[in-house]
């Protein structure tokens, strides 16, 4: 355990990083409709509307991909907690300071080695 996480800072970043699990999953999941394939028939959706809609999955596409590296390095931190070894900076070693790890519970890198 790190120096300075107490079982029970290390329980509110535990539930913390659930939380943020539980929300991508459900953004995800809402979001699913705006990355289906568009259509290409041009009688029914306009040539405008067609690229926005174009322009739309493909955001939505971009954002999926951020959830799922996010879900990974969630998946990552609740890991290194289970084995006890959360909170250690993975370049230099050194403990993650907890205001950091409160920030961004899925840090993997101290301030110093961060920048």
């Amino acid at each position: 355990m790190a120096e300075g996480l107490s079982a029970e800072r290390l329980d509110l970043l535990r539930r913390k990083l659930l939380e943020m699990r539980e929300a991508l999953a459900a953004q995800d999941a809402s979001s699913q409709g705006w990355r289906a394939t568009v259509d290409l028939d041009q009688q029914s959706v306009g040539r405008l509307s067609r690229m926005d809609a174009l322009q739309q999955q493909a955001m939505s596409e971009a954002e999926a991909r951020r959830r799922k590296s996010d879900l990974a390095r969630i998946g990552h931190a609740l890991r290194l907690i289970d084995e006890g070894e959360y909170g250690w900076c993975a370049e230099c070693g050194e403990a993650i300071a907890f205001k950091r790890l409160e920030i961004d519970p899925m840090a993997t890198r101290c301030v110093g080695c961060a920048r």
